[in-house]
């Protein structure tokens, strides 16, 4: 069976590492923010081209946090609309619920899967204060088009960009990303690209006041211990799991660097007219987090994909507007019509990816792939 994301695998080349580390922590008896997590820090706002990293408990917190800091700031007040994909992962939605802000949905293109920027205008009202731009699958949005109409409409731009670690627009060295002058929200979880053995998440950003204000939310609001400027919670970045983020972060590009060579593989040798293939225009826009494929009869085609010892996916079944937590009882959203969000949904299955993925698992996916005639 080649199994859709082989975490073990993919973490056993840093076992030694990992083991060390952990003696490191133990060691130093400090074990809640200390020198590892002020270590990612560092290094993550370096490789991102920012000047702040805040490490967070998970990449929810990140977004929540971020959007609860420009509260604090003033720059946004409960009852603001953030303008949100709506083809996207529930959490980018509930997270803007969670900082009692009120989201507004808007469709995304076909081709990418990422928020139309066509569409967002129309959504703009006197109530829009922000956009939360979410790089699906690992390819980023159309962030020039995007920052137009924030600059034009005053409005603040936060990216949710769990799933695109080390994505960028242009050919540049890792410490010299240019992901624009924004605030970003990254988690850490076990299967994304840069991923831990647990829960972690970071924010970063180039703004100094936002990212003071996180420093505090993210430890009960205060940064004096015992000394409380705001109502926080309880979400720091574990010292154990920025000690593994430590290790890992070195070998992100190349890594990365595999997921785009299996993905040129997939583009170029699936040869099959029942499956849509994703659109990459070959930069290092995308990262490939996901390789997501499109076809009309996916619960024959994943059945025929396991039976052949193909293990896959689908990101996403359900659309946020549908989901019951979202039900009219809470937003009102069930009745609203995404038809492009919908047949995203309806249609997508992600194949394996990943950078332990062997070049012969990689021949086999394709040959039963374009074997498919349902």
């Amino acid at each position: 069976m080649i199994s859709f994301l082989d975490l073990k695998k993919i973490n056993e080349p840093y076992e030694t590492a990992f083991q060390e580390k952990l003696k490191l922590v133990l060691d130093n008896g400090w074990y809640v923010l200390g020198n590892e997590v002020k270590e990612f820090e560092t290094s993550f706002a370096n490789y991102c081209g920012t000047e702040y990293c805040v490490g967070v408990g998970n990449g929810f917190d990140a977004l929540v946090l971020i959007f609860k800091g420009y509260i604090q700031l003033g720059k946004l007040q409960k009852g603001d609309e953030v303008i949100v994909p709506a083809n996207t992962y529930i959490a980018s939605i509930l997270a803007i619920l969670q900082a009692d802000l009120i989201p507004v949905l808007v469709e995304p293109k076909l081709e990418t899967y990422n928020i139309n920027p066509d569409l967002i205008v129309e959504k703009i009202t006197s109530k829009t204060k922000a956009i939360l731009v979410v790089h699906l699958y690992g390819q980023l949005a159309e962030m020039d088009a995007i920052h137009k109409i924030a600059v034009a409409n005053d409005l603040l731009v936060v990216e949710d960009a769990a799933q695109a670690h080390g994505a960028s627009f242009e050919e540049e060295s890792s410490n010299t990303r240019n992901l624009e002058p924004k605030t970003q929200a990254y988690s850490f979880y076990p299967g994304k690209n840069l991923g831990t053995l647990g829960d972690a998440g970071a924010v970063t950003t180039n703004d100094l006041e936002l990212a003071k204000v996180i420093q505090s939310l993210r430890n009960y609001g205060s940064e004096t211990k015992y000394y409380n400027d705001y109502i926080g919670v309880n979400s720091r970045l574990d010292e154990l799991q920025a000690a593994f983020l430590n290790v890992k972060l070195p070998f992100l590009d190349a890594e990365n660097e595999k997921r785009r060579t299996i993905a040129k593989r997939y583009l170029s040798e699936i040869k099959n007219e029942k499956i849509t293939l994703p659109f990459w225009d070959l930069s290092n826009n995308h990262v490939f987090h996901l390789f997501v494929i499109r076809t009309q009869n996916r619960t024959q085609f994943q059945e025929y994909l396991q039976q052949n010892g193909i293990q896959t996916v689908i990101h996403y079944p359900v659309p946020p507007h549908n989901q019951k937590a979202l039900s009219p009882e809470t937003s009102g959203w069930n009745h609203l019509s995404f038809p492009i969000t919908e047949k995203i949904h309806d249609e997508v299955l992600s194949l394996p990816i990943s950078p332990v993925l062997t070049d012969d698992e990689v021949g086999f996916v394709v040959k039963i792939v374009n074997q498919w005639m349902f």
